[in-house]
């Protein structure tokens, strides 16, 4: 019985201590490793600020929780094993870190995720990865704009893209500027691209002297530029894509905190150089002549420097730009609005171009199937110009303030004592009265003042998944009111009349109204994916022109504002219209990530059309082959990304008709004499041409995107062949047509080149170092004009001419200064000490014959290169852009090389003139020509080097209340490396004209720039 209960007591025991044991054994683990832990944090963004809100959840788990004001966090995590920490907040990158069981802080940095959307891309209708577009695209970011002090959005394009070729045709405030998209593409239609803005089409237009339509658009607003190059890009705009498209994004709002961003400079101009013309007493001893007759400045030296009239025009120009920002939303709503101020005065006095902007875009998600949005930009421009070349004759240089003051004789002062402008009448007995006071060109009242708004209204509705359809409505409003007054006190006294006064009031009102509705459906399904796109756009142009010009006031008391005074007052008026409607669709292939295939097709009617050809269809195909995805390519370490491309396709170009070109066309005529009382007439004017289309373009490219070293180094190039066909030419017709000329598709263009570009990560460390450059060739030749015709003067230089580039120049062969005792050729209009021609048929005389081709405005190449380089809070930046192979028509040079202009001031060379006692080979003699004569003399090398800026920068240390702060210092248009004589090589007296490319007429001179800049956000 004892045994018994020892025995069950022993059992007993046994169990119990067992269940101790049991019961002890997960103590003892939790006391080596807890099974219950706290772990802590704080969320920051890459500038060090706290994220206040930020989601931080353990991975798989129900544990989360969000940060506070300071960024800081807390969690309680039970059984750290295998367990993730996952950090996330709205509009930033979300990041997981695994958890350490032997670490309970977690202090973590999320980075913007607009790092994560690089690679995405803006195309027509539509975005794309890089890695899967097949066409040729270019990308510029906003800040790569905005690097450089700029009134014109365009300005900051240049040297950025390769194909692209920008000229700044004047530097006026506000001023003329051209884009080339891989050449000229047309004769009588204009060759600037396609400008699109957040969906609403412009375009870039104007003479040379006029303000262009891109500068009230504020840069500061923009976020990234995409370049449409090749067929496949731009035949998804059809009857407005040969010339490339430009597509524009503007700045819009990301999910995340509000930030509030000041962006402003101040900075001074300066004229970058001064042309060497005689001072006075050069210039006396010109006037004393050569040929040994009574001097009539019997001691030049004694006169000094005399006026230097270039000091007169010429001053220190401020430029400032204020721009405030504000950004910020939730996942719903997103907005940014922008409001700016810029205001530049031009390096010439009178001359000023200011700015008021304002943007706002909203973006509203309703639900998951339905969102919509607004963008709406609005602008104030005052343009404050002056007269400052002539454009089309020789003659025409010293019409404008530049050539007038050049020209103008250093012996004059210019103002009375009593700090009025001189009309030289009393100077010297009223001898030089003839003379223009270069002052009184940039007198008279010059000024266009612009409104202009653009607005987008969108909706956008997934139907099912995959399929979803955007409407969006756009506008483009501009109206333009140009004031031009003449004032009666800027004449003689003794020379005014009934007629002297000038005024002018212009109206100008234009409205672009566009719709489109847009379906897209995106589908996956195994290694396929395909993407179908289908718009229909409807698109209304209205032009309203009114303007009413007087003459003969009868003072200046009321200037241009009440025109019914004047003594003769004229109206004129035009108004046309006209609509596209268009049916376009895409097809977007993909297998694998590997193979890709897009096919687009555009329909585009026109009332621009003649009647037979209402209809136009633009199609384009493109495919890329991503190497990289193959097995063997994915050996080689070295490769990031290997691509090659091709494409080829059809696009037009509208923009050579005007709304009527293919009618019959009547206008008014000179008054009639009926019974001695004039009547006004109407007489047709052209004749109508019913087969009249669009021009277009049939193009192939091929393209290679390279990456190296996990895209440390990146490596595009294109190779194309574009031959643009149905040019509209004006053909002559003969005279017992009744017509002298007819409009129609019959000129030919090519254009074929070659496109390099690449980008550099050459350090990443503490010390980074990013290098990009770009180059372009071009050669662009005239394949047909109008089928009988085989070149046709376009002035006394340049001309058209098949087998040749447009606008090639054509002169005579400068071969010396006839000497005494040389023969002088028949036909040269010379003597001795003349400009001497070459005979090149060796026909013994100087004929039109002996004109030959000495000169290419089209470049060979065009190219740019920057550099940045960081260290610390330290920021430094290089940018230069240029030409290579081109050449500039020296007008101006042509102009003051003339010894014979009577009063007018020379070129300073000329002190090396030939004189009888003094031969020279180099410039003619007094009284040897009656005018100079056009030779290659003229015909200067016009290749470039331009530093476009300088830029060092400091970003502060972190304050209190600030999310960033930045200061700068920056110099713009550095310095020009070049051989040409002139101002500037970079210009075009004819603006935007497509075959008058090249020439100076002395147009508005560049200037250097230093400013200092401040980046502040709250």
């Amino acid at each position: 019985m004892k045994k018994s209960t020892l025995k069950q007591a022993a059992c007993s025991g046994v169990l119990l201590l067992a269940l101790f044991c049991t019961l002890l054994l997960p103590a003892t683990a939790q006391n080596g490793k807890p099974s219950v832990q706290k772990i802590t944090g704080r969320v920051i963004d890459a500038r060090g600020e706290p994220l206040s809100g930020a989601t931080v959840r353990i991975a798989g788990r129900d544990a989360a929780t969000r940060t506070d004001a300071d960024g800081a966090w807390s969690l309680t995590l039970t059984n750290a094993d295998e367990a993730k920490l996952s950090f996330s907040f709205v509009g930033y990158t979300p990041r997981e870190v695994k958890i350490d069981p032997a670490r309970t802080v977690y202090n973590m940095t999320l980075q913007d995720a607009v790092a994560g959307l690089n690679d995405v891309i803006v195309v027509g209708y539509g975005t794309s990865k890089r890695k899967d577009i097949t066409g040729s695209v270019a990308s510029i970011k906003g800040e790569e704009l905005t690097q450089t002090p700029i009134a014109n959005f365009a300005q900051g394009m240049e040297g950025r893209a390769a194909g692209l070729q920008v000229t700044q045709n004047s530097g006026q405030p506000g001023g003329n500027i051209s884009i080339r998209i891989r050449g000229t593409n047309s004769i009588n239609g204009t060759s600037e691209p396609l400008y699109v803005i957040d969906g609403v089409q412009i375009s870039n237009d104007g003479g040379v002297s006029d303000v262009s339509p891109l500068s009230t658009i504020n840069p500061n607003d923009i976020e990234s530029i995409e370049v449409l190059k090749d067929a496949s890009s731009t035949a998804i705009y059809g009857s407005r894509g040969s010339n490339g498209v430009v597509l524009i994004t503007t700045r819009r709002g990301k999910a995340g905190p509000t930030r509030l961003t000041y962006d402003g400079y101040y900075g001074e101009q300066n004229i970058l150089k001064k042309l060497k013309v005689m001072n006075l007493q050069q210039w006396a001893e010109l006037q004393n002549g050569d040929n040994g007759a009574t001097p009539e400045f019997p001691d030049p030296a004694a006169l000094g420097k005399g006026t230097d009239w270039q000091d007169v025009i010429y001053r220190q120009a401020p430029m400032q730009s204020h721009n405030l920002s504000l950004a910020g939303g939730s996942a719903q709503t997103k907005v940014a609005m922008s409001a700016n101020f810029m205001n530049q005065d031009g390096i010439i006095i009178n001359s000023n171009f200011k700015r008021y902007s304002y943007r706002a875009n909203v973006d509203h998600k309703i639900n998951d199937r339905f969102k919509t949005g607004a963008s709406l930009f609005t602008s104030y421009s005052i343009y404050n110009g002056i007269t400052v070349s002539g454009t089309n004759a020789v003659d025409a240089t010293f019409a404008g303030v530049v050539g007038s003051a050049l020209a103008a004789a250093p012996i004059l002062k210019p103002y009375n004592d009593n700090g009025t402008i001189d009309d030289f009448s009393g100077q010297f007995n009223g001898r030089y009265q003839g003379q223009t006071n270069p002052l009184y060109i940039v007198s008279p009242l010059q000024r266009q003042t612009i409104k202009r708004s653009l607005g987008t209204i969108y909706g956008e509705a997934v139907i099912v998944k995959g399929l979803t359809y955007r409407a969006s409505f756009n506008a483009d409003l501009q109206s333009q009111l140009n004031d031009y007054y003449f004032p009666v006190s800027s004449i003689t006294p003794s020379l005014r009349n009934n007629n002297s006064g000038v005024g002018e009031k212009t109206n100008i009102n234009s409205l672009l109204l566009l719709h489109e509705s847009m379906l897209s459906y995106l589908h996956s399904f195994g290694d396929h994916t395909l993407k179908l796109t289908g718009v229909f756009a409807t698109q209304s142009n209205q032009y309203n022109y009114n303007s009413v010009h007087a003459t003969g006031f009868p003072n200046d008391q009321t200037s241009n504002e009440a025109l019914q005074l004047a003594t003769t007052v004229t109206v004129n008026t035009n108004r046309n219209r006209y609509r596209i409607d268009s049916y376009l669709g895409r097809i977007n292939y993909s297998y694998k990530s590997k193979y890709l295939l897009d096919l687009t097709g555009r329909v585009d009617g026109s009332s621009k059309f003649g009647a037979n050809n209402k209809y136009g269809f633009f199609p384009a195909a493109s495919g890329a082959w991503r190497i990289i995805e193959e097995g063997f390519a994915r050996k080689l370490d070295f490769l990031s990304d290997l691509k090659l491309r091709a494409s080829y396709g059809l696009t037009g170009n509208a923009g050579a008709l005007t709304p009527y070109n293919s009618l019959s066309l009547v206008q008014s005529t000179s008054p009639y004499d009926f019974n001695h009382t004039p009547v006004n007439g109407i007489a047709p004017s052209s004749v109508q041409n019913p087969n009249l289309k669009w021009e277009r373009s049939l193009q192939a490219d091929i393209g290679l995107d390279v990456g190296l070293f996990n895209d440390r180094i990146s490596f595009v190039a294109d190779v194309y062949d574009k031959t643009t066909s149905n040019l509209l030419y004006v053909k002559q017709l003969p005279l017992s047509s009744g017509y002298a000329t007819i409009p129609g598709n019959f000129a030919k263009i090519q254009n074929k080149g070659l496109e390099f570009s690449t980008n550099a990560k050459v350090l990443t460390g503490k010390f980074k170092w990013n290098l990009s450059a770009n180059i372009s060739f071009n050669r662009n030749k005239v394949l047909d004009l109008d089928g009988t015709t085989d070149e046709t003067f376009l002035n006394t230089y340049s001309l058209l001419k098949i087998g040749q580039p447009v606008g090639v120049f054509k002169t005579f062969l400068f071969d010396g200064i006839y000497q005494k005792g040389e023969t002088v050729l028949p036909g040269s209009g010379a003597q001795t000490g003349a400009t001497k021609v070459k005979d090149l048929n060796k026909d013994g005389q100087i004929t039109a014959d002996d004109q030959t081709i000495t000169g290419d405005p089209n470049p060979k190449f065009v190219y740019g290169f920057s550099s940045n380089f960081s260290f610390r809070r330290f920021d430094f930046s290089f940018f230069f852009a240029g030409t290579y192979g081109n050449k500039v028509f020296n007008n101006g040079r042509f102009a003051l090389e003339n010894p014979n202009g009577g009063f007018n001031n020379v070129e300073e060379e000329l002190v090396n003139r030939w004189k009888p006692n003094q031969p020279s080979n180099d410039y003619p003699g007094i009284g040897a020509q009656g005018r100079n004569v056009v030779t290659d003399r003229y015909v200067e090398n016009g290749s470039f080097l331009r530093c476009k800026n300088l830029t060092l920068g400091y970003t502060l240390p972190k304050i209190k209340g600030l999310y960033g702060c930045r200061v700068y210092v920056s110099a713009s248009n550095v310095f020009v490396l070049t051989k040409y004589k002139g101002y500037d090589p970079e210009v075009n007296s004819f603006g935007n004209s497509t075959t008058q490319l090249g020439v100076d007429n002395f147009v508005y001179p560049s200037a250097r720039n230093v400013q200092a800049g401040l980046q502040v956000t709250f």
